[in-house]
């Protein structure tokens, strides 16, 4: 239980942010006036959607980050790291914004923008942190499993995965935070997410409804890392002490 304390803080918080996204407790904040917060089964659709759609973003950048940092690690694909990296960071210097107004030509309204700038946004820091988790794997351990036979793809499962787990868990964390904010970006393309009621309430002057909105994806983002936390916190090595 003392391993998963780090997970405890942000657990708390998204739990706090989710229930003051209520309408009572949001129309109570604003100071009521002319805001009329969304009704709770609203939200909850609107949540609901919004975390379906980060979840397919985060499962793309994660098998594109994940896959490609892979690709540049191995010794034979060295050559190709830099250029892999380049892209990455051409891709992440497009703001999402940007991307979904280019993008809404070509594939329509809704998710699939926002999947585009989702993918374009999070690919570098997923690249970028699959590298060092895994270029932090020591020399040693690499030798050691090559000396006692053990295969390339061996070395990988069984050596270089289970040491770069922790390092590849706060990278996801990292993709995670980043899905669930540039979700909300996909409002503008017609995408119903938490998004929605931030752009609606921006044009209608409706703050209730913003902060419902804002406090809402707000929640989802802690409450994810504090799951990845606690999963970063179960696959780390556990310490042996000596006497």
């Amino acid at each position: 239980m003392r391993r998963l304390s780090p997970a405890l803080g942000p657990l708390f918080l998204g739990l706090a942010l989710a229930a003051a996204s209520h309408p009572t407790v949001a129309a109570a904040l604003v100071g009521g006036g002319a805001s009329r917060p969304l009704a709770l089964a609203r939200l909850a659709e609107l949540a609901l959607n919004h975390l379906a759609l980060a979840a397919s973003g985060l499962a793309l950048v994660a098998g594109l980050g994940v896959g490609l940092g892979l690709i540049a690690t191995r010794a034979r694909f060295a050559w190709f790291r830099g250029s892999i990296d380049t892209l990455a960071a051409v891709a992440q210097a497009v703001p999402p914004v940007v991307v979904v107004a280019l993008a809404l030509p070509v594939l329509g309204f809704g998710g699939p923008p926002t999947l585009l700038a989702l993918i374009a946004y999070g690919i570098m820091p997923t690249l970028r942190g699959t590298v060092g988790a895994l270029d932090a794997v020591s020399a040693e351990a690499r030798e050691s499993a090559l000396a006692v036979g053990l295969t390339p793809a061996q070395i990988l499962a069984y050596v270089e995965l289970p040491l770069a787990a922790p390092g590849l868990v706060d990278t996801l964390r990292t993709a995670l935070i980043l899905a669930v904010s540039v979700t909300a970006v996909g409002a503008l393309a017609g995408a119903s997410t938490l998004g929605t009621p931030i752009v609606a309430g921006l044009q209608n002057q409706n703050f209730a409804a913003m902060l419902q909105g804002a406090l809402a994806t707000a929640a989802l983002a802690f409450l994810g890392d504090g799951l990845l936390l606690a999963v970063g916190a179960w696959v780390q090595p556990r310490r042996r002490t000596t006497r």
